[in-house]
């Protein structure tokens, strides 16, 4: 069965070592090992923290603004014009109304480029009288170079796989090949599919704007990520939860363990005492 050099799988590497590699093959595979050893230092060496200029960097823009304007349609109309306008979409339009004239909303998400993004903001703000704002950006730059890293080494296994791949000799090393190929080529779309995300998170950010009529609640946006209060919070609830039912559980139980065990409880202690008596005339009987 053939060795692969730079499996990027544990079960690769265990298939390679349960048997020899044809030497033409060897010598491909040795070739392929020193080019990725490159690759991975170089890949180390991207994955360090760029110095890099402030408008060379990878940042997510995210905001929210909440305007209370006269009419919300037609305002929403004009929001949905900015957003094409600078070059945008719509991402989401929620609409709801209690019935009452003057109390209707709409929540909208834009997507707009991140170079629009401030000049969008004022835009909607100017549409009426803006009671919220918030706005919230991350710096993802390490993570796009580290993404870049290690789909220039995916890349590289996979075509060092495909090469092995094509000289294979017997039908058991095509099989493992194969398999091996596709679990590479599986990994590297994974990782191009999180460079998709990212470049497009990037690219375009994200305002959640809402409209309110004149006489309707405001409903607050929370942006913020839940911190270690909140999370030491929400454990306590849910221990406090737990315990509510397991004493429902056990109040359940106890009618049916009381019901079921005294009978047992005294069955048990009238056979010890029958059995004490048999055992004292054996003892005598064996003296």
């Amino acid at each position: 069965m053939i060795a692969l050099a730079g499996c990027g799988s544990g079960d690769s590497s265990n298939m390679a070592s349960d048997s020899a590699a044809a030497p033409a093959v060897g010598q491909a595979g040795a070739g392929i090992a020193e080019k990725q050893t490159e690759q991975d230092s170089t890949a180390e060496d991207k994955q360090k923290s760029p110095d890099l200029a402030v408008d060379q960097r990878a940042i997510v823009y995210t905001g929210s603004i909440t305007v209370r304007v006269d009419d919300v349609n037609s305002k929403a109309a004009q929001v949905t014009a900015i957003a094409t306008g600078a070059g945008g979409f719509i991402g989401g339009d929620d609409r709801s109304s209690s019935g009452d004239k003057g109390s209707a909303q709409a929540t909208l998400t834009l997507r707009v480029p991140a170079a629009k993004f401030s000049n969008v903001i004022d835009q909607l703000a100017g549409l009426g009288k803006e009671e919220q704002r918030g706005i919230s950006t991350e710096d993802v730059t390490e993570e796009t170079v580290d993404l870049d890293a290690r789909i220039l080494t995916q890349t590289a296994r996979v075509d060092s796989g495909r090469k092995l791949l094509a000289q294979a000799k017997s039908l058991s090393d095509l099989v493992m090949l194969e398999r091996e190929v596709a679990t590479r080529e599986a990994d590297l779309a994974s990782l191009q599919a999180k460079k998709r995300r990212l470049a497009d998170l990037t690219a375009l950010s994200t305002i959640t704007a809402v409209l309110l009529d004149p006489k309707a609640d405001v409903t607050p946006v929370d942006d913020e990520d839940p911190g270690f209060l909140d999370g030491l919070t929400a454990g306590w609830h849910g221990l406090l939860t737990s315990l509510g039912v397991a004493l429902t559980v056990l109040g359940f139980l106890l009618p049916w363990l009381l019901l079921i065990g005294v009978p047992v409880g005294f069955w048990l202690v009238r056979r010890r005492r029958r059995r004490k008596p048999a055992a004292v005339a054996l003892e005598s009987a064996g003296s």
